[in-house]
C-alpha cells in the first residue's frame, strides 16, 4: 500500500496493550482466589471459573462463598467498625487519599485485568473507569476530612454489604466503597460472578494502604452469595444491578431497620430536536450506546429524533455504525469489545430475535466469539417489548416525535427513570424539557457524563438513593441520636355511660379540596378519656385511597408554582390555624386528656419553618470537571403517602404535610388512628387558605389497612412511615414499584425538638436531579 492509498483509506492497524503483568499478578495467586477477609485472602473453597469473554480463556478459579464465609466476613467487619468509626475525619481522609494515589500508581494494571475479565475496550478501563474510580477516592478523602463539621449531628450506620454488577466492576466497587469508609463505617462487598477480578486486586491494594484489618472484606460468588450478604446481619446494604433483584432485595430487607439504596435498570430515551447540531448528536449517539457495548444501565437506548430530519439522522447514524470496530478489547484501536458472557449474549440475540420492526446491523465485520453487532431496530410501537425492556446489549431502538410534548410523553413512557440525554442548540427548550422528563441524571448536548462531585440515581423503577457528590455521602449516615422504640396508641374505649352531645358531629375524608363520605359507608365513634363522645370519623378503604391518590395527581400544577407562591399558602395555613388556636387546643384536650396550647403552638412555628424553606432549600452547581455546569436541582418527589404518629396527632400531621407540600408535592395523609380528629379540623384550615385542591388530601382509617394500599400504590411516589409497627409491611408492599419508604424503624422521635423538623424531612420531600450543561464552541 501506497502512502497516498493510506491517507485515502485511513486505515486502523492493530495496537495491541499488553497483558503479560496482568497475567503475571494471577500466576502469583497460582491463579486461584479464596475471599478476602479481616486483611487477608482465606484459602480458596468450592470454585467457580471467570474467563475472558473475548477469547472463552479461564483466567482464574474463584471462591464461591457459603453462607460461612459470609458471616466471617459480616464479623470481621463489625469487630473492626467501632475502631474505624472512631478514627478523626482526617484520619479516615488519608487512608482513602492513600487509595486514591495508588489506584493511579496501578492504573495499567487495573485497565489491563478489567478488560481482560469484563471485555470492554482497553480504552474505556484505562481513560474512563480508573481515572473515575481515582476521583471518587480522593473527593471522599476530603468529604472525609470535612465530616466532623460539616455533620456534627451524624454517625455512620455501620457494617455496610455493597452487592455490584459486571459492567463497571471498579467504578461500581468505588462508588459504594468510598463514601462507605468515608463516613466511618466497613464493608462487605461482593462482586458479579463474571467480573470478580479487579475487586480482588483492589483488596490487595488496600493492604499496601494500610487499611485497617476488617475495615474492607470481599465475598466472591453468584446470586446465592449475594442473597446471602442481604440476610446477614448488616446495617445497609448497597446495590447496584437489575430492577428485579432490587425488587426482592427490598422485600428481604422489610421491617429490618436497614438503610438501602438501590441503582437498578434503566431505558434512558435520547431526544434529538431538528435544530441539533446532528452529527455531534450521532457521535454522542455512538457513546450513548455502544460504550461498553450497551452494558450500561443509563444507556441511550431509546432514540427520539424529531420527524423532520429522522431520515437524515438515521441514515448518519448507520454510516457511523459500519465505522465501528469490534474485536480484541486488548486492542487499543477497537470501539465494541466483548459482551461479558454467553449467556448476557444469548439473551441479546433472543430478545432482538423476536423484536420485529426493522432491524439494521452495523456492516462491520463481527469476531467469532461473544460478540454482538451494533444494531438500530426502527418501526416499533411506544409498546413494543424493546421499547419498554432493557436490553443490556449494544442495540439501540428508534421512534419519531413532532412536538416538544410529545417527546416528553414518549420518554416517561416507561417504567424506569434513570437518566436522558436532550440534544438541541436551544438552551431554553433544553432546560424547559429536563425537569419535564422523569430522569434523576439528564445530559444536555452530551452523554455518559460522571463525576464523583454529582450525584447519580433514579426515580421510578431505576431505584432510590444517589451515588456520589455530598447526597451520596448522607445515605451512609443516620442520625447520631436515636428515638426510643414506641408501640401504636388505642383509642379510647366507648365507656359504660357515655356522655353524648346534643348535636351529632362527622367528620368526613377530605379528598380533592372537598369533603367526601367514605366509600364503604362505616364510620367509629371517637371517645374522649372521659366517656364525651367527640365525633365520628369516616372508616377510608382502598377505594378512598384510589381517590386521594388520583386527586393528588390531579394537583400537579402545585409543583410547577414558584417557591414563594408555595411559602405564601403555607404561611396563611399557618396564619388561620393561629386564628383558631383555642379551638384546636381544646380539641386535643377533649381527645387526649392533655393541654393542648403548646402542641397548637407548635404546629403553627412549623408551619412558618417550612414556609421559610419553600424558597431556601436550593440546590447546587457541582464542581465537575468540564467546562460547563451540573446542576443538582432539588426537584418535588410527586405524590406522598404520610402515615402520622399516634401522639401529638395535630404536631406530628403537620411535621409530615408541611414540608412535603412546600417542596411542591401532593399528600395523602392518613391521621393519628387514636386521635384523628385534630387533623380532620384542619379541613376549614386548608380551605380558607387557598391550598389548591389535591394537595392535601386526608383519609381517616385503619393505619394499616390504608397503609397497605399506599405502600402498593403504583401511582405513590413515596411514603412515610411514622405510624408505629408499620415498617416492615410498608417496605414489603412498596417493592411492587420500588417506591421511597422513610420509615422510622419503629422508634419515635421528639416532634417538639429538632428531630422533629429540618432537613431530613427536606431531603425527603424531594429528588435530587443532576443536570449536566456544556458550553462553548
Amino acid at each position: 500500500m501506497t502512502v497516498r492509498e493510506i491517507f485515502d483509506a485511513m486505515p486502523y492497524g492493530p495496537a495491541p496493550e499488553s497483558a503479560a503483568e496482568a497475567l503475571a499478578w494471577l500466576d502469583r495467586h497460582g491463579r486461584r482466589f479464596g475471599p478476602f477477609i479481616d486483611g487477608a485472602f482465606a484459602a480458596p473453597g468450592e470454585t467457580f471459573a471467570t474467563r475472558n469473554p473475548a477469547t472463552g480463556e479461564v483466567l482464574a478459579e474463584v471462591t464461591q462463598a457459603s453462607p460461612d464465609d459470609v458471616a466471617r466476613a459480616v464479623a470481621a467487619a463489625r469487630r473492626a467498625q467501632p475502631k474505624w468509626a472512631k478514627l478523626s475525619g482526617h484520619a479516615r481522609a488519608k487512608y482513602l487519599y492513600a487509595l486514591a494515589r495508588l489506584v493511579q500508581k496501578h492504573a495499567r494494571l487495573l485497565a489491563v485485568l478489567e478488560t481482560l475479565d469484563n471485555g470492554k475496550p482497553i480504552r474505556e478501563s484505562r481513560d474512563i473507569d480508573v481515572p473515575l474510580v481515582a476521583r471518587h477516592f480522593y473527593y471522599h478523602a476530603g468529604l472525609a476530612q470535612l465530616l466532623p463539621k460539616e455533620h456534627p449531628d451524624m454517625a455512620p450506620v455501620g457494617v455496610c454489604g455493597a452487592v455490584i454488577p459486571w459492567n463497571f466492576p471498579l467504578l461500581m466497587l468505588a462508588w459504594k466503597v468510598a463514601p462507605a469508609l468515608a463516613a466511618g463505617n466497613t464493608v462487605v462487598l461482593k462482586p458479579a460472578e463474571y467480573t470478580p477480578l479487579t475487586a480482588l486486586l483492589f483488596a490487595e491494594i488496600t493492604r499496601e494502604a494500610g487499611l485497617p484489618k476488617g475495615v474492607l472484606n470481599i465475598v466472591t460468588g453468584d446470586g446465592a452469595t449475594g442473597a446471602a450478604l442481604v440476610a446477614a446481619p448488616v446495617d445497609k446494604i448497597a446495590f447496584t444491578g437489575s430492577t428485579e433483584v432490587g425488587r426482592t432485595i427490598r422485600t428481604a430487607t422489610a421491617g429490618r431497620g436497614i438503610a438501602l439504596t438501590l441503582e437498578l435498570g434503566g431505558k434512558s430515551p435520547y431526544i434529538v430536536f431538528d435544530d441539533a447540531d446532528i452529527d455531534s448528536a450521532v457521535e454522542g449517539l455512538v457513546d450513548a450506546i455502544w460504550f461498553n457495548q450497551g452494558q450500561v444501565c443509563c444507556a441511550g437506548s431509546r432514540l427520539l429524533v424529531q420527524e423532520g430530519i429522522a431520515g437524515r439522522f438515521h441514515d448518519k447514524l448507520k454510516r457511523r455504525m459500519d465505522g465501528l470496530r469490534l474485536g480484541d478489547p486488548l486492542d487499543k484501536c477497537i470501539d465494541v469489545g466483548a459482551v461479558v458472557d454467553p449467556v448476557q449474549l444469548a439473551a441479546i440475540t433472543r430478545m432482538v430475535d423476536a423484536s420485529g420492526g426493522e432491524v439494521y446491523r452495523a456492516a462491520t465485520p463481527v469476531p467469532p466469539g461473544c460478540f454482538y453487532p451494533p444494531t438500530l431496530i426502527t418501526g416499533l410501537s411506544a409498546a413494543a417489548p424493546l421499547m419498554q425492556e432493557e436490553i443490556f446489549g449494544p442495540v439501540l431502538v428508534s421512534m419519531t416525535f413532532r412536538t416538544p410534548a410529545e417527546a416528553v410523553d414518549l420518554a416517561n413512557n416507561t417504567r424506569y427513570g434513570l437518566a436522558a440525554s436532550i440534544w438541541t442548540e436551544n438552551v431554553n427548550l433544553a432546560l424547559d424539557m429536563a425537569p419535564k422528563v422523569k430522569a434523576g441524571v439528564v445530559w444536555v448536548n452530551g452523554t455518559n457524563m460522571f463525576d464523583a462531585a454529582a450525584g447519580f440515581g433514579g426515580m421510578r423503577e431505576s431505584g432510590f438513593g444517589r451515588e456520589g457528590g455530598r447526597e451520596g455521602l448522607l445515605a451512609y449516615l443516620k442520625p447520631a441520636a436515636q428515638g426510643r422504640p414506641v408501640k401504636s396508641l388505642a383509642p379510647f374505649p366507648e365507656p359504660a355511660a357515655p356522655e353524648a352531645p346534643g348535636l351529632d358531629r362527622t367528620a368526613k375524608l377530605y379528598i380533592g379540596g372537598k369533603q367526601a363520605r367514605p366509600d364503604g359507608g362505616y364510620s367509629r365513634a371517637v371517645w374522649g378519656p372521659k366517656g364525651a363522645l367527640l365525633g365520628h370519623v369516616g372508616l377510608g378503604n382502598r377505594k378512598d385511597i384510589r381517590n386521594a391518590v388520583e386527586a393528588a395527581h390531579a394537583a400537579k400544577g402545585w409543583g410547577k408554582a414558584t417557591a414563594h407562591a408555595r411559602a405564601q399558602v403555607v404561611y396563611y395555613i399557618a396564619e388561620n390555624l393561629s386564628a383558631r388556636a383555642a379551638e384546636f387546643a381544646a380539641r386535643l384536650r377533649a381527645m387526649t386528656g392533655k393541654p393542648g396550647e403548646a402542641e397548637v403552638e407548635a404546629a403553627i412555628e412549623r408551619l412558618f419553618t417550612y414556609a421559610a424553606w419553600a424558597d431556601k432549600w436550593e440546590g447546587a452547581v457541582k464542581p465537575v470537571p468540564l467546562r460547563g455546569v451540573a446542576l443538582a436541582m432539588n426537584e418535588p418527589v410527586g405524590v406522598i403517602g404520610a402515615l402520622c404518629p399516634d401522639d401529638l396527632p395535630l404536631l406530628g400531621a403537620v411535621s409530615l404535610l408541611a414540608p412535603a407540600i412546600a417542596m411542591g408535592n401532593a399528600v395523602v395523609l392518613v391521621p393519628s388512628a387514636a386521635f384523628p380528629l385534630a387533623a380532620t379540623d384542619l379541613y376549614q384550615v386548608f380551605d380558607t387558605s387557598d391550598l389548591p385542591g389535591g394537595v392535601a388530601n386526608i383519609v381517616t382509617g385503619d393505619p394499616a389497612e390504608l397503609g397497605k394500599t399506599l405502600a402498593g400504590h403504583m401511582d405513590v411516589d413515596a411514603v412515610w412511615s411514622f405510624a408505629p409497627g408499620l415498617d416492615a409491611m410498608v417496605e414489603r408492599e412498596s417493592a411492587a414499584n420500588l417506591k421511597r419508604i422513610w420509615a422510622d424503624g419503629g422508634r419515635g422521635r421528639d416532634w417538639f425538638g429538632p428531630a422533629g423538623e429540618g432537613h431530613a424531612f427536606l431531603r425527603n420531600a424531594t429528588e435530587v436531579n443532576t443536570v449536566w450543561v456544556p458550553y462553548g464552541e
